[in-house]
């Protein structure tokens, strides 16, 4: 870990350290994009592109950042996304992140293809306890997941849907990039094998979208399990609504990180219309960009109930380990913090949209 003038001091920094720790291929995989990564840009500019208004001599006692969130308290509002294949960053993987996540009391979200057991994962914190699903092609290996993800003590499942097949991401292939020996979706070491596909038949369409869930495939998982169901990957108020109608307990407004479909929104863009759509009827949380505390606020004021921080958790396990992952983490708490005082806001009640509005260009 580097000392002095070199040591990082916000997310930004650990990102440009995270290059040279990581091999090319793992450097194109955790930061890479689809097509030409205008997603992955746009992500960014549309935190960039907004300004804050605070509200003057508004301070007090009292201040806080925690939140209730499907029946749990958290002690703020940032959380770790699901990423997979942690151990291409760290060779504690998705084990140190867990204990990083635990020591800065961050909700953590472990992904279905992480690189380490779902059980090992659930020892290593007490707070990671979302467990991200893909839904299988067939129901019984779902319920497979979901029983472990039960018995190990995870309290929801946020199942991603905007995903069936990977987005065409140019970047790593430019990188030719493979999973190393000894890393893989260990949770997923039972899954079944397709079978050969017949002559002339396309690898999208009869491999993957033929089996792709559907939204009976989401409303008949809800009724399969007492745990709270988050649907991730939705950009339209349409599909939030309908998320809800599935059983959906919670929406998070995602585009897979700009690793999908290239040219989708930047999620903060959409994020106002798909929270009107909701109308509170279920809490909406936020990834996509978030480098900052004050982006954690913009979010926030828009309507989101809490965020998910995905590539700078990886870039402070690629530079030191779970203590990167925990001092990423603090840093995104205190700047939050910092930018509720400065903006006259005590508690996470008192953001709301008055404090946004459209940077001048």
């Amino acid at each position: 870990m580097r000392s002095g003038a070199e040591a990082p001091v916000c997310a930004g920094d650990y990102e440009r350290l995270a290059e040279g720790c990581l091999s090319a291929q793992a450097w194109a995989y955790f930061s890479g994009g689809s097509a030409d990564e205008v997603t992955l840009r746009w992500n960014r500019a549309g935190f960039e592109r907004l300004a804050l208004l605070p509200r003057v001599l508004a301070g007090g006692p009292g201040g806080h950042t925690r939140l209730d969130l499907l029946g749990k308290t958290h002690a703020h509002p940032i959380f770790v996304a699901p990423v997979a294949y942690q151990k291409l960053a760290h060779a504690d993987g998705e084990v140190a992140t867990a204990a990083a996540a635990d020591a800065q009391d961050a909700c953590m979200v472990l992904s279905t293809q992480a690189s380490v057991t779902l059980e090992d994962a659930a020892r290593a914190g007490a707070t990671c306890r979302w467990f991200q699903l893909y839904l299988q092609p067939e129901r019984e290996a779902t319920l497979g997941l979901v029983r472990r993800a039960e018995a190990a003590g995870y309290e929801a499942l946020v199942v991603t849907v905007d995903a069936p097949i990977n987005g065409v991401r140019n970047r790593e292939h430019r990188a030719m990039f493979a999973l190393p020996p000894g890393i893989t979706a260990v949770n997923l070491a039972d899954a079944p094998v397709p079978p050969p596909l017949a002559a002339g038949a396309s690898v999208v369409f009869d491999r993957f979208i033929a089996v792709a869930p559907r939204w009976d495939d989401v409303a008949w998982l809800a009724s399969q399990t007492r745990l709270p169901m988050v649907v991730k990957g939705i950009l339209t108020a349409d599909d939030a609504v309908r998320s809800i109608d599935a059983g959906a307990a919670g929406i998070v407004v995602s585009n897979h990180g700009g690793r999908t479909l290239d040219t989708l929104p930047a999620t903060i863009d959409v994020l106002p219309g798909v929270a009107a759509g909701v109308a509170g009827r279920v809490p909406v949380l936020l990834d996509g960009g978030i480098r900052r505390g004050t982006d954690v606020l913009k979010a926030l004021a828009l309507g989101a109930s809490a965020v998910l921080v995905g590539r700078p958790v990886v870039y402070g396990l690629a530079v030191n380990g779970a203590y990167g992952v925990a001092h990423v983490l603090r840093l995104l708490r205190d700047e939050l913090e910092v930018a509720m005082a400065l903006s006259g806001c005590r508690t996470l009640a008192d953001i709301g949209p008055h404090l946004v509005t459209r940077a001048a260009t």
